[in-house]
């Protein structure tokens, strides 16, 4: 099997997360400057064998898309020409940011660690990726 990779993409950074080849377990990849994203994956893809891309789909509580929602368009416009044989899948990820910040308190970082932005992006990635896994 190939392996899943989620996308937590920002104006600034975006975090990444995959899955192990059997797709059972999600771990973090890394964070990197979403100007670099596409060359970034493109590196990746020669390395691993990407099934399914799944990008985080910001909502507001009343389920209109947010602010960002323009950005990430105009990026799956070119992420689909890069990779047109890899099917995108867009998944909610609603409170995945605040997940992550409790899930760096709940794994005992301190006060100065959890400041690190690029590690939340990483985490919101997982959680994003773990959240299609557990509904797979």
């Amino acid at each position: 099997m190939a392996r899943i990779l989620a996308l937590d993409f920002g104006s600034k950074r975006t975090g990444i997360a995959v899955t192990d080849d059997l797709q059972i377990i999600a771990s973090g990849l890394t964070t990197v400057l979403t100007k670099e994203l596409l060359p970034f994956l493109k590196d990746y893809f020669v390395k691993e064998s990407i099934e399914l891309i799944l990008v985080g789909e910001p909502k507001q509580m009343d389920n209109t898309p947010s602010e960002s929602e323009q950005l990430i368009l105009s990026f799956l416009e070119k992420l689909e020409k890069q990779f047109p044989n890899t099917p995108i899948k867009r998944i909610d990820e609603r409170f995945t940011s605040k997940m992550a910040f409790q899930t760096m308190i709940d794994s005992g970082l301190k006060k100065n660690q959890r400041k690190n932005k690029a590690l939340v992006d990483e985490i919101s990635a997982t959680l994003i990726l773990q959240s299609y896994l557990y509904s797979k």
